[in-house]
């Protein structure tokens, strides 16, 4: 999860003092009442939409990545470890997705 949160701060541009679920709701944060709104939040998306986007990232972060940064977490299930690589590779692909909506 830690090279989620690097792919969004990169993508995003924001600053480096924003990190983990922080960084992750200011990247995402929803497009309202004609304001714009963070830098990888989708436009074109419903609103419900953009604010789901906004607390995926932001639970991933939360739930895989913050236990992990300040203490050790045993990940005693293979399974489980794949499947929150697997989860960190789906993120990382609307990561791709953004960037490539704003680039274009």
């Amino acid at each position: 999860m830690k090279t989620v949160e690097v792919a969004v701060r990169d993508a995003s541009g924001l600053d480096n003092s924003l990190v983990g679920v922080a960084l992750m709701r200011k990247a995402f944060q929803p497009h309202q009442n004609g304001k714009p709104g963070g830098p990888l939040a989708d436009a074109g998306a419903e609103g419900g939409e953009q604010e789901a986007d906004s607390a995926l990232f932001a639970g991933a972060m939360g739930r895989y990545k913050n236990p992990s940064s300040h203490r050790t977490v045993d990940f005693d299930n293979p399974i489980e470890a794949a499947q929150i690589i697997q989860f960190a590779d789906l993120l990382l692909r609307q990561v791709d997705r953004a960037k490539d909506r704003n680039s274009s």
